[in-house]
Parts: C-alpha cells; sequence; structure tokens
C-alpha cells in the first residue's frame, strides 16, 4: 500500500531555519525513510515534516549522519552524485511528469522537471522553482534541511480543496567507506527513485 501523509495548514514561522526542535516543527509528526530496495530500516535514519499555509509548502528533513558531505556548491550542480535530500512533486497526478528539489548539506540546490518520454525521463533543468528558500543545519552526527516551496512555482490555483499530490521524499547517503544508501518514504524496490507509480500521497488538510 502506497503511504499518504497529511499536510496541516498552519501558521508558518517566517523565517526558515531547519531546527527540527523548534516549538513549531516539534508538534508535527515525523515520517521516516526505509531503504528503497527492501523497505528495511536504513543504517542512517531519516525522517521529514510537513505543513503548509495558503503560499507554500514546507519541508523539514532530519538525516542521522555520522559523516555528513558534499562538494558541490553550484545550482542546479549533479547533487546527487554526492550526499543530498530529495523532494519529487508532482501536482497533477497525471504520472506524465514531477517537479525534482534536492538540497546538500553545504545548502546547494538543483531543481528541474522530469517528463516522462517512451525511454524513461527528459530533464530539464530551464525550470526554477522561484522563491525556493532552503537552511541547512550540520552537525557531528546530523544534519537537517528545511525548505519553503511556494505553490506558485509549480503551477496556479495549487493545491486545490481535497486533490491529493503524488510525491515522494528521499536520500542518497555516501558513507566514505560504506556502500551507497537508498532512502525513500515510499521504496520503490529497485536501487532507483525515479517509478512514479511508487510514489505515495500528500493530502492538503
Amino acid at each position: 500500500m502506497l503511504p499518504r501523509v497529511a499536510c496541516g495548514f498552519r501558521a508558518l514561522p517566517a523565517e526558515i531555519t531547519a531546527d527540527f526542535a523548534s516549538d513549531f516543527w516539534e508538534k508535527i509528526a515525523p515520517n521516516f525513510l526505509k531503504e528503497t530496495v527492501s523497505g528495511a530500516a536504513p543504517r542512517q535514519a531519516t525522517w521529514f515534516k510537513i505543513a503548509r499555509d495558503a503560499r507554500e509548502l514546507r519541508v523539514l528533513f532530519f538525516a542521522e549522519d555520522d559523516d555528513a558531505w558534499a562538494t558541490l556548491t553550484e545550482r542546479d550542480a549533479p547533487l546527487y552524485n554526492e550526499e543530498v535530500v530529495e523532494i519529487f512533486l508532482d501536482p497533477f497526478g497525471d504520472l506524465e511528469s514531477y517537479f525534482e528539489i534536492e538540497v546538500n548539506p553545504l545548502n546547494a540546490t538543483c531543481d528541474l522537471i522530469l517528463r516522462r518520454t517512451r525511454s524513461g525521463y527528459k530533464k530539464d533543468f530551464a525550470w526554477n522553482c522561484e522563491g525556493l528558500r532552503t537552511a541547512v543545519k550540520k552537525s557531528a552526527a546530523f544534519w537537517s534541511v528545511e525548505l519553503a516551496i511556494p505553490f506558485a512555482s509549480l503551477a496556479p490555483d495549487l493545491p486545490s480543496p481535497n486533490v491529493p499530490w503524488r510525491a515522494n521524499f528521499l536520500r542518497i547517503d555516501r558513507p566514505k567507506n560504506a556502500p551507497r544508501e537508498l532512502s525513500a518514504w515510499s521504496p520503490t524496490g529497485r536501487p532507483n527513485f525515479h517509478i512514479q507509480q511508487h510514489f505515495g500521497f500528500i493530502d492538503f488538510v
């Protein structure tokens, strides 16, 4: 069964801080990621929380990590080749295209649209998530990311009442002395995140 998460309407803090211990985020339940092939618990846990107001979707990731690393700092660099958290959003639910937004431990971002073709997906890096804001906190034991994603950057008149979005929340962990680990809120059963029929659902409440 595909997972679902309720995204509540709230008064969002004006600033984004990636502070998972804040009063605001403490009141929202976490959703844990699983190893995307087996569905088992990953070696290093990851969870996310979401909320929204009339203007934007707010997402918080928390990732256990004894060596959070990255080298890339430019926008739209191939962050997925290092350590990163990712969000896939399909507001229309047609399984023909979706938005991808990535953030790494250096607070670099990558945003694009993927469109289905006969041979797979075509990546369109020309799209920018206008007004995207991100923040990262990092320690010797974890890193956390907060994203503010304006609805207007995705399409007009979003979200629509009673219309769920297809989505997935993901992490690539690359320990220096261990194999890569792929984690997903909705596991795909393969070492590949880009399988839209396995996306879960966001219910806007």
